[in-house]
C-alpha cells in the first residue's frame, strides 16, 4: 500500500512536535533521551528536526514518558491549538 504524501499542515505539525520535544529535552543529551525512550538517536534527531513529521504513536508515547510530558500536552502542540482553547473544549 502506498502512503499518501503528507499535507503542508501535517508537515508543520511535525515541525511543532519536534520543537516541543527538543525544548523538553533541554540540557539532556539526545543520546540519553533516545536510549530512555528505546529509539535510536538518529530517529530522535529526525523527529526533532521535522524530517520525520509523523512518528508512530508508540514512539511519541515513549518520548513523552522519557521527557516527563503528557500526551495531552503533546497533542495540543501538534495540533497547534492554543492551550486555553484546548482547555475550554475539554471542560
Amino acid at each position: 500500500m502506498v502512503r499518501a504524501p503528507l499535507t503542508p499542515e501535517q508537515l508543520e505539525a511535525g515541525r511543532r512536535l519536534g520543537e516541543t520535544l527538543r525544548r523538553a529535552r533541554s540540557g539532556r543529551s539526545l543520546n540519553e533521551v533516545a536510549a530512555q525512550a528505546g529509539i535510536s538517536p538518529e530517529t530522535l534527531r529526525k523527529i526533532e528536526t521535522g524530517r520525520l513529521p509523523s512518528p508512530a504513536f508508540g514512539v511519541v508515547a515513549s518520548l513523552a514518558r522519557a521527557l516527563g510530558l503528557s500526551l495531552d500536552a503533546l497533542a495540543v502542540e501538534w495540533a497547534g491549538t492554543p492551550a486555553q482553547e484546548a482547555d475550554a473544549r475539554t471542560a
